[in-house]
């Protein structure tokens, strides 16, 4: 039997090694930008999400139908700076933030309001 164990451990050592460092620099410069661009980047998208909120903020209108963030759906009556009346329902009126409104209505969901009073309504708890 052969025993190259220790012809394998003298290449080993005899082997040159790398004591520059050069690869060391990029990879500590990767390390270092990589966090700075993923911050930079959060910003900026933070900023262009509340440009866009403000711009819808500021196109509600009175008569609008909107639905809020909880999912309720209603009309605008009255609007200041910070604050919107809606109407969820023939008398009934909730002041809330407008930052809770999350969007209009589309066209076909405004018209399709609570049923009628001839409309079938879901079976009661009897099955009737």
């Amino acid at each position: 039997m052969l025993n190259y164990g220790n012809e394998v451990t003298s290449l080993v050592q005899t082997m040159p090694t790398q004591t520059g460092s050069s690869g060391g620099g990029m990879s500590t410069l990767l390390i270092l930008a990589l966090p700075v661009l993923l911050i930079v980047w959060m910003f900026w998208n933070n900023s262009k999400r509340q440009r866009a909120m403000r711009s819808f903020s500021s196109s509600l209108s009175i008569g609008d139908d909107i639905i809020t963030n909880a999912g309720i759906y209603g009309t605008i009556r009255h609007l200041d700076d910070h604050s919107a009346w809606v109407e969820v329902a023939e008398g009934t009126t909730l002041r809330i933030d407008r930052r809770a409104i999350a969007m209009k209505q589309p066209a076909a969901t405004a018209t399709d309001r609570a049923p009628g009073p001839d409309a079938a309504g879901p079976a009661d708890a009897t099955g009737q």
